[in-house]
């Protein structure tokens, strides 16, 4: 088995390495695991990187997109939370706090607005980034919007990828063995809360 370094510009913007492990006992399947701050890839030892870019820099993406969620730390999430109302709000609302949460046995994402308490549910430590994103956008709307009344919800249609993001959940609320569409839905289809 013999190791190289791999030169892949989206992962070095993250701050990781590349590792592409070639091993004589693969014989055609590549695979990626993150390993602290290296994404190391499995490959088999005839490998042709130049003519098989398009599937590593696919894999590469994926194991990204995984890391993107799992990897985030409560300071990393309240960024996250801010970076996400810029893009699509007008005033960004500053909360006190977003942080994952163990007890959100009936929504994703709750919010106190008098205090600026964010809480989103563990459960999506594992979903790709722009389900996160949609459900951290939710929230934030409620600091300055309480309510689903109609201000809220056309704010909430700024969110371009909404539609997927429920869609989405309803789906991994069902794999999960949860009820009707997702924890605390509210029958309309939309990003439970």
């Amino acid at each position: 088995m013999t190791d190289s370094a791999y030169d892949w510009e989206p992962a070095a913007r993250r701050g990781l390495t590349v590792v592409l492990r070639r091993s004589a006992r693969r014989k055609r399947t590549l695979s990626s695991r993150l390993h602290g701050d290296r994404i190391i890839v499995s490959v088999p030892a005839a490998f042709n990187e130049r003519s098989q870019r398009d599937l590593l820099h696919r894999l590469l993406h994926r194991t990204l997109r995984r890391r993107a969620s799992e990897s985030l730390g409560d300071a990393e999430l309240l960024q996250r939370s801010v970076v996400v109302a810029r893009a699509h709000l007008d005033s960004v609302p500053q909360p006190a706090s977003v942080r994952w949460v163990t007890n959100q046995g009936s929504r994703w994402g709750s919010c106190t607005p008098d205090t600026g308490q964010i809480r989103i549910s563990h459960r999506l430590q594992r979903v790709p980034s722009w389900v996160l994103d949609a459900v951290l956008f939710h929230e934030m709307i409620h600091l300055v919007i309480p309510g689903h009344g109609p201000e809220f919800r056309a704010l909430e249609r700024r969110y371009p990828r909404l539609d997927e993001a429920n869609t989405f959940l309803s789906g991994y609320a069902l794999g999960l063995g949860l009820a009707d569409g997702g924890p605390g839905a509210d029958g309309a289809g939309d990003l439970p809360h």
